[in-house]
């Protein structure tokens, strides 16, 4: 494992305390730091490659499930150039999406997301076609955890003119859950239409999901 690599984990790692993780998840911070130990020696593949905000590319980042910490705990833990995350989802909320069928996510309640795309090329694209895109590129979509743990670690992976919808969490209707920032320039986690397209909007995506290494 690189020493980038190693501290990148271990500042996601520092976040999630300093953020009362443990305490929302109703474990003592060595209880919850237990379950995070085992992700530390898969990261020695991972490339040695800053963020590139601009461009719209994370090496890895931590997700925690809202299995084990609610959604709506983990988004009002995200600050944007000072403007804190919120939901805005009425008349559901982001428990009622689940995962697509194609999308298998590991057991684990905190797992590591590889190889995340901003979804540049999916601009203006409806999220129905932005998803055969992503498919046939042998991408995966995002579910809310994963989005909302983007912008737990990497705040700035959000910008005005590329924000991302969440196409692995979906419900029997055509709403399709997206992050982007409202008019009073905070973070907000609501829905978008499944066949509306949007010039600022794309599809996040990653290449692959590890969970927990014995």
């Amino acid at each position: 494992m690189t020493a980038t690599s190693i501290d990148e984990l271990q500042r996601q790692v520092n976040t999630l305390i300093e953020k009362d993780y443990p305490a929302a998840a109703g474990l003592s911070v060595d209880k919850f730091l237990d379950r995070i130990e085992g992700l530390q020696s898969v990261a020695t593949s991972f490339a040695d490659t800053p963020p590139d905000y601009e461009k719209g590319n994370i090496a890895f980042t931590l997700v925690i499930k809202s299995d084990l910490v609610a959604a709506d705990f983990m988004m009002a833990q995200i600050y944007r150039k000072g403007k804190q995350g919120h939901i805005a989802m009425t008349p559901v909320a982001p428990l009622d999406f689940k995962t697509i069928d194609s999308v298998s996510l590991p057991g684990d309640d905190v797992y590591l997301l590889v190889d995340i795309d901003r979804g540049a090329d999916t601009l203006n694209v409806t999220p129905e076609s932005a998803l055969r895109q992503i498919h046939e590129h042998e991408r995966s979509p995002l579910t809310i955890d994963e989005g909302i743990a983007i912008m737990t670690h990497h705040p700035d992976f959000l910008v005005k003119n590329n924000c991302f919808s969440l196409l692995a969490s979906r419900r029997n209707d055509q709403r399709v859950p997206a992050i982007w920032i409202d008019g009073k320039k905070r973070p907000k986690l609501g829905w978008c239409w499944d066949r509306n397209p949007h010039t600022w909007l794309g599809s996040a995506s990653c290449k692959t999901r590890i969970g927990f290494q014995k």
